[in-house]
């Protein structure tokens, strides 16, 4: 008997404390938090690590890119915002210092950084060459002979990568210059240099061109019109060139048609400028000129590209069989001023996002990003970091070889 009473009282104090757990439960989700806890802590200890770098010399407008053997490349701007200097770092992977500088531009003064859009662009091309591409300053020569003359500027690293060759005006006729121009490389030697100009006679009459080169940025063909349909270009916008591993070329803009129809229109060409497809990504009416710009991403089957639009930043996804883009995806939250937004995609398959806010004319800002993972869905890492962000600049953001992530700032 007595073996049996303390089964019985043990099996009740069992059941007591379960129904206890499962009541309580139930009416309080405080007692279900230190399992909850502990899943959040391995959450936070899986998630993947995020890490901001300053820009070497206090330099702006960083563009990035990793090359096959994960050695980053990096450009930004410096000096005078108005009569600005281009130069360029590297770091192989696996070490924690850049290299030393080496000046892009040969003629001093010939880049701009005013405005946030017409700075300098960065491609990689066969065998790990630089290729930038960049407005002309307003001292910037060649001039055309028209009243917005301004060159559209290119250089290259030389075959030893010790130096950049001389800069070269790609531009033969279609002078125009306002917004941004941009630079694609593949890894075949083809080389574009993109860029939007208008007769004078308004935005709705604009076009995007851009030269081709074969060899390697060693000569460039005549312009050409990339944009199938005149659908207008928003004059003080930027533009953004890429070509993927397969040497598909995508081109995104944003339109002006009617003057107010501001939409994101991609062009694609599998024919290396051959001829080009055009669809609209995202629709915005709008008046003014929001000074917009956009970016891309190599994903594998896929590449992502991503854009402004009233405030908020999107992303999207292009099936690189197709060269449709899926449906877009926006950063959480609510949007306050979010602008110039910036791509990466690790072996993981995760997506960083990273934009600014409250930028503006003559005007820093925060720096933001968030983590996706392969679904799209927002993933663990996020943040925000106040006044990172300086007067007339913004944020690159690249992979480390431990598939982290690094913004540039």
């Amino acid at each position: 008997m007595p073996r049996i009473f303390s089964f019985a009282a043990q099996r009740i104090r069992v059941a007591g404390v379960c129904v206890l757990i499962l009541v309580m439960t139930a009416g309080n989700s405080a007692v279900a938090a230190p399992p909850k806890r502990d899943k959040k802590a391995k959450a936070d200890a899986d998630a993947t690590e995020v890490r901001l770098v300053r820009i070497p010399d206090g330099g702006i407008q960083p563009q990035a890119a990793v090359d096959t053997e994960g050695a980053l490349h990096l450009i930004y701007l410096g000096d005078e915002p108005g009569s600005a200097n281009i130069y360029y770092v590297r770091k192989p992977a696996g070490s924690e210092k850049f290299s030393k500088r080496l000046q892009v531009n040969s003629q001093p003064g010939s880049a701009i950084a005013v405005g946030s859009i017409r700075g300098a662009q960065l491609a990689l091309g066969r065998a790990h060459r630089v290729h930038v591409a960049w407005n002309g300053s307003g001292t910037a020569e060649p001039k055309g002979n028209v009243k917005y003359g301004n060159p559209m500027l290119y250089a290259r690293l030389n075959d030893d990568g010790t130096q950049f060759e001389r800069q070269r005006n790609v531009i033969q006729k279609a002078y125009g210059l306002d917004g941004g121009g941009s630079v694609a490389a593949d890894l075949d030697g083809n080389v574009y240099v993109a860029w939007h100009a208008g007769d004078g006679t308004g935005e709705v009459n604009r076009r995007v061109w851009f030269v081709h080169s074969s060899d390697d940025g060693e000569s460039f063909g005549e312009e050409r019109i990339a944009d199938p349909k005149k659908s207008g270009v928003c004059g003080c916008c930027g533009m953004k060139a890429f070509a993927d591993r397969q040497g598909t070329l995508y081109m995104l803009y944003r339109s002006a048609r009617e003057k107010v129809n501001r939409d994101m229109v991609l062009l694609t060409s599998i024919d290396h400028g051959q001829s080009f497809r055009g669809e609209v990504t995202d629709k915005w009416m709008v008046a003014n000129c929001p000074m917009s710009s956009e970016s891309f991403a190599d994903a594998g089957d896929s590449v992502l590209s991503a854009w402004e639009t009233d405030g908020q930043v999107y992303f999207s996804r292009i099936d690189k069989k197709d060269q449709l883009g899926s449906r877009s995806v926006a950063a959480p939250g609510t949007a306050r001023g979010r602008k110039h937004p910036a791509l990466a995609v690790n072996g993981k398959g995760e997506t960083i996002i990273v934009w600014t806010e409250g930028t503006g004319w003559e005007r820093g800002g925060a720096l933001a990003w968030q983590v996706f993972d392969e679904a799209g869905k927002p993933t663990g890492p996020k943040g925000r970091a106040d006044n990172a962000i300086p007067v007339w600049s913004f944020a690159a953001v690249y992979t480390a070889p431990d598939d982290s992530f690094v913004i540039l700032h």
